[in-house]
């Protein structure tokens, strides 16, 4: 026989109490109420519970003073806090404190019903599962602490702000977060906010009405109603122009949108996760971005660290990444030698692990198929020898980071004669599919077309693109 779920309300309002069990009774959950902070506490010492709903003020203490207790003596037992209608400031505390979520007064069915599907959901059997954080890769000391978080993230309902620089993996830990939280069966929608033109931006974060505009020829929902149950995503939150500022604010506290040429607010079950690599700081200080809306969106803050700060992850890192590389080619992965292995470990990677991916697409380009050398790499600080075509003796003088070329040397002629090799490598590697190889070189497949044609490799292709041109023309 299955174990009832069970709830402790704690309200100093009879109403109130009355009201929580009414619903909670319905949903087949057994509950115990208290009218303050000292009969909650003998409560809790009684028996095991599923979920606790408290009000934030009570006569003889604070629903933060609850939650602070409960994570000292009953962790992993979810607290729910219900506050007063405008008080965003103690919802933000509670949050920070520990609580799993928040309901604002007059509290609403379609606002609790969520809340409490989503806190079930974190039974015993869940929280001491281990968490599928094996995607965040390494074993450094900064990225332990990130899976460290992302467990513990996972477990609320607090908005996150997660900050680092571009490319250091913020969406992948945002979607590690929601993957891992009990909203896992839900959405998870990513949306970039400086890649929304401003005029369209209310519309694609609340939806329209039929007739809103010229050009609404139907309801569309927003991505507030696709991530509802879920979780979103607003990468670089940065770039949110203020007035958008403004209606994003309203959203997160109230819990409710309204579409474009809409009358009535709907409410909205959504988890906000928040990125950017810019310094909200000091565009706070600037007046360019709200200091109410960082205040709410950065509840917890995950610090994503640069690649040159994990040095030791990035052989591991550089292996992983160069195996799925091969696997989408259909292809067996080389091995990177130690020498180059050592190499990128003491690079400084600005681009973090996007351009240590790059990197490696275009090792995998130039190598021979069975070792990744540190010349393979073609670093953008290095200028290359090709020494399959090129005479050694004409470059023997020359250091391999020497940008100059040997006079005796037509420099056309020389990066022909390296882009040859590297398209016929790319070419064998994939079986002669040229999309493949277009992929593997990080070009397009009419650009890859192109040289094919201008570098004399490729008849068909010559004829293909004549045929393309005609029908343009």
């Amino acid at each position: 026989m299955t174990q009832k779920h069970t709830c402790l309300i704690v309200d100093d309002e009879s109403d109130i109490r009355e009201l929580l069990m009414m619903t909670l009774e319905r949903m087949d959950i057994d509950t115990y109420s208290a009218n303050g902070l000292e009969e909650a506490k003998a409560l809790l010492s009684q028996r095991p519970y599923s979920l606790c709903l408290t009000d934030m003020q009570m006569g003889d203490g604070t629903g933060l003073e609850l939650v602070q207790y409960i994570n000292e003596y009953h962790a992993g037992l979810p607290v729910a806090v219900i506050t007063a209608h405008a008080s965003a400031d103690n919802a933000v505390a509670a949050l920070k404190a520990g609580a799993f979520d928040y309901l604002s007064k007059p509290l609403s069915l379609k606002q609790l019903r969520p809340v409490i599907e989503f806190a079930l959901k974190l039974t015993p059997q869940i929280s001491h599962a281990p968490s599928d954080t094996l995607e965040m890769i390494g074993d450094s000391e900064p990225m332990t602490h990130v899976r460290h978080m992302i467990a513990k993230l996972s477990r609320s309902q607090a908005p996150v702000y997660i900050s680092g620089e571009s490319g250091s993996g913020k969406e992948l830990a945002a979607k590690l977060i929601h993957k891992n939280s009990a909203r896992a069966e839900g959405a998870f929608i990513a949306v970039n906010c400086g890649a929304i033109p401003e005029n369209l931006m209310e519309s694609e974060f609340f939806g329209y009405k039929k007739g809103a505009f010229t050009g609404a020829n139907q309801d569309k929902e927003g991505m507030f109603q696709a991530a509802n149950g879920g979780t979103l995503f607003l990468d670089e939150v940065a770039d949110l122009p203020l007035p958008m500022q403004v209606k994003l604010l309203r959203a997160i506290q109230e819990k409710k949108v309204r579409m474009v040429g809409g009358t009535a607010e709907e409410a909205v079950d959504v988890r906000i996760i928040s990125a950017t690599h810019k310094n909200l700081v000091e565009m706070m200080e600037a007046g360019q971005f709200r200091q109410d809306l960082y205040y709410r969106l950065n509840v917890i803050q995950l610090k994503m660290p640069a690649l040159r700060d994990r040095p030791a992850d990035i052989p591991q890192l550089a292996n992983l990444l160069l195996e799925k590389l091969c696997k989408n080619l259909g292809i067996d992965a080389p091995k990177i030698e130690q020498s180059t292995q050592d190499y990128i470990s003491n690079l400084a990677f600005p681009g973090n692990v996007r351009e240590l991916e790059n990197m490696l697409e275009r090792a995998l380009a130039m190598c021979d198929g069975q070792t990744i050398t540190i010349d393979d790499l073609m670093h953008h600080e290095e200028v290359r020898i090709e020494r399959r075509k090129v005479p050694r003796d004409e470059f023997h003088k020359l250091p391999s980071t020497n940008p100059n070329i040997s006079p005796d040397v037509k420099l056309p002629e020389y990066l022909e004669e390296v882009e040859k090799r590297a398209i016929l490598q790319a070419l064998e590697k994939t079986n002669q599919n040229k999309t493949a190889a277009a992929k593997l070189l990080g070009v397009s497949f009419r650009t890859l077309r192109y040289r094919l044609v201008k570098l004399g490799l490729s008849k068909e292709a010559e004829t293909a693109l004549e045929d393309e041109l005609e029908a343009e023309e």
